[in-house]
């Protein structure tokens, strides 16, 4: 953890110091990406080989996957900038994503805001913090009352069953928000600002922190489908409890009638 952690402050920094000074190109459509997705990444990966040089790593940019070391008993996930869109358009709404994980198990997680200095953090089976004061996910128990975050697909088309699961969620519940940033949706579900999210397409990068961050706040996590979280299947659905996520997951696989 204190490795995550001076990693993800110094790549924090990297960000601030390039907000406001990038010039974004495609690597996909509606994919954003800019040089301080790479100077971030690349202070992350120094750190963790300066400590970990056995440890297999897998970022967000180089390629496809900038991947090194993947039969590792250790593996970390890094996200350097979740929510370049955000970050591109001066909205101070990102972080800095590191997951680890040994032998497909997530045992570290921890996600940064450089604009509120807000740090998440959690190891397996020893709960998650903010800055260092413990996690509690929400009590809410019924979707009525329930405030909850998605993430969807860049270009979301109508009819998309995508959208139709989020029309469900927001005809039966408080109300759905879609803030750019699936790592601090998911810290935001175990400080309890969010009672729920669901993302229907992600990289584990962007999720891996998240996942065990609500889990060690006594959140519920599984897969898009309802079965146990994999690091090979990285869409989620979270919620503060079980109580709440099985009425979540109710609506989300609601039998629309049609084939998407």
């Amino acid at each position: 953890m204190d490795v995550c952690q001076q990693a993800a402050r110094k790549a924090g920094g990297t960000l601030i110091e390039h907000l406001g000074r990038v010039t974004p190109r495609l690597k996909g459509p509606g994919d954003l990406v800019t040089e301080a997705d790479f100077a971030a990444q690349n202070a992350v990966r120094e750190v963790v080989a300066s400590h970990f040089p056995d440890h297999g790593f897998v970022g967000e940019e180089g390629g496809q996957v900038h991947q090194t070391r993947a039969g590792a008993e250790y593996i970390w996930y890094v996200d350097p900038l979740d929510g370049t869109t955000n970050f591109v358009h001066g909205l101070r709404h990102f972080s800095v994503s590191i997951g680890v994980s040994r032998e497909g198990q997530l045992v570290c997680g921890a996600v940064y805001d450089p604009n509120s200095e807000e740090f998440f953090s959690a190891v397996s089976g020893g709960g998650a913090t903010l800055n260092g004061q413990p996690l509690k996910a929400s009590a809410t128990t019924k979707l009525a009352d329930a405030l909850v975050a998605v993430s969807l697909p860049v270009h979301a088309q109508r009819g998309q069953t995508s959208l139709e699961q989020m029309l469900d969620v927001i005809g039966v519940c408080q109300g759905v928000r879609r803030l750019g940033s699936a790592a601090l949706n998911l810290c935001y579900v175990a400080a309890g600002r969010f009672d729920a999210y669901w993302d229907t397409k992600t990289q584990i990068w962007d999720v891996a922190a998240g996942v065990l961050i609500v889990r060690e706040a006594g959140g519920k996590v599984t897969g898009l489908d309802g079965a146990p979280f994999s690091v090979e299947r990285p869409a989620v659905v979270a919620a503060a409890n079980s109580v709440l996520h099985a009425e979540l997951m109710e609506v989300l696989q609601k039998d629309r009638g049609t084939t998407r």
